[in-house]
């Protein structure tokens, strides 16, 4: 594939990922991310998404596997740490009613 396809399809891939945390970013005030299982399926349905046209750039050749890879892990760990800040204002909020 050429440089220009190769960036192409990097670019696509990034905004897909860049869609998928301002989906998260959006409901992170909200206890719909605590409290939601439909939620979690959209978010869980997006990533498997994600993952196909990954792997299909990666059959193309317009991307290689390690940055493919790259892309899934870092995007996952963004959300994980995404929830994590969700579940430790909400504990935090949770302590402050105790006392």
């Amino acid at each position: 594939m050429t440089s220009s396809s190769e960036n192409k399809a990097r670019s696509i891939l990034e905004k897909e990922a860049n869609r998928i945390r301002l989906l998260i970013k959006k409901q992170k005030n909200t206890l719909c991310i605590a409290h939601c299982k439909a939620f979690e399926e959209v978010v869980d349905t997006q990533m498997y998404g994600l993952s196909r046209q990954i792997a299909f750039a990666i059959s193309l050749e317009a991307i290689t596997n390690t940055e493919g890879q790259q892309l899934l892990s870092d995007l996952e760990r963004d959300l994980d740490r995404m929830y994590h800040e969700v579940f430790s204002e909400r504990k935090e909020k949770e302590i402050g009613k105790e006392v």
